[in-house]
């Protein structure tokens, strides 16, 4: 894990002057990531607000090789680049000492929904290649439509809060269960306010021989509609609240992480989830009197999964 001080000495490999909004958490998570290893760095990324804005012919912001692939088959592709290398490296075209890591991106929409085949796909087939999937909680790019990763409640474009109904209807998907499910070497959870627990979590992903995924929070200020400087307070919030958990699974073995585990410890420091919701413009007609039972049921299903996470710990670990 390098030290603070080794980090700020490290070249950016995402140049300034890119074209993501201010306050966007997902430029914040690419730093860590890339900070995560030193060594050569192919990366792809699907459609989104990542590759639009870092990508604007002719310029790019990225300093490592970089891939434009479609919305739904990043990993695919990232896949075939790792089996390619594999395959120079078998015929002896490439040096067997030549390390490249591999990563591939996208954000909720990418991830969750229009990538989920191929990033199932590239898991169950074990390249060795890191996922991360930077979770705004929406379709921000294409005017912030809701995804499976938007929040119950919360006010999108296509689940807009007004006489019909009060926000998008549905839980967000459990992606991280999902990639869990896959049975890979490892599996997180991260949030760009902690940035050396996510990097240290990077760091592990890069080093495992075969398939890691990581979900990283990456705070909206646009969908969520908060001012782009309290972007780091709203990750930190959604973690103290137990909306999002820090957490990783390591072989099979589940533990937490950061703020989590002194929760866990300490449940009476847990804050309520209104806490992360009320400082969002998408969650403001939660504070009607009429939407007060709709708190309460977000409330309970953060509860419960947060039981549920506890549980798979303590049973992991006994």
């Amino acid at each position: 894990m390098p030290t603070i001080k080794e980090i700020v000495k490290q070249p950016e490999r995402l140049a300034p002057g890119h074209r993501l909004c201010a306050g966007c958490g997902a430029p914040i998570a690419v730093r860590q990531i890339l900070h995560a290893t030193t060594d050569k760095v192919v990366v792809g990324c699907a459609t989104g607000c990542l590759e639009v804005t870092t990508t604007t012919y002719p310029f790019t912001a990225w300093k490592v090789p970089f891939i434009h692939n479609a919305f739904e088959n990043s990993a695919a592709t990232v896949s075939g680049v790792e089996a390619a290398y594999r395959s120079l490296k078998k015929q002896g075209k490439l040096p067997a000492d030549k390390k490249i890591k591999f990563l591939a991106m996208g954000g909720d929409g990418g991830t969750y929904d229009i990538g989920f085949q191929s990033l199932s796909g590239a898991m169950e087939r074990g390249h060795n290649m890191v996922y991360v999937c930077y979770d705004n909680g929406a379709y921000m790019n294409t005017g912030i439509q809701r995804s499976s990763a938007t929040p119950k409640g919360a006010s999108t474009t296509t689940s807009p809060a007004g006489t019909v109904q009060q926000g998008k209807k549905e839980f967000p998907k459990n992606m991280t269960a999902c990639m869990i499910a896959h049975d890979i070497p490892y599996v997180a959870q991260a949030s760009i306010h902690n940035y050396m627990d996510a990097i240290k979590k990077f760091e592990k992903a890069f080093l495992v021989e075969g398939p890691a995924f990581v979900n990283i929070l990456a705070p909206c200020p646009r969908g969520w509609r908060y001012p782009g400087e309290k972007t780091v307070e709203m990750a930190r919030l959604a973690v103290e609240s137990c909306f999002w958990a820090l957490f990783e699974v390591e072989n099979g073995k589940y533990r937490l992480t950061g703020e989590s585990a002194r929760l866990a410890k300490n449940p009476d420091k847990i804050r309520p989830v209104m806490d992360w919701m009320q400082e969002q413009g998408r969650f403001r007609h939660l504070k009607l009197p009429k939407n007060a039972d709709l708190v309460v049921e977000i409330q309970e299903e953060v509860k419960r999964r947060w039981q549920w996470l506890l549980k798979l710990v303590e049973a992991s670990n006994s």
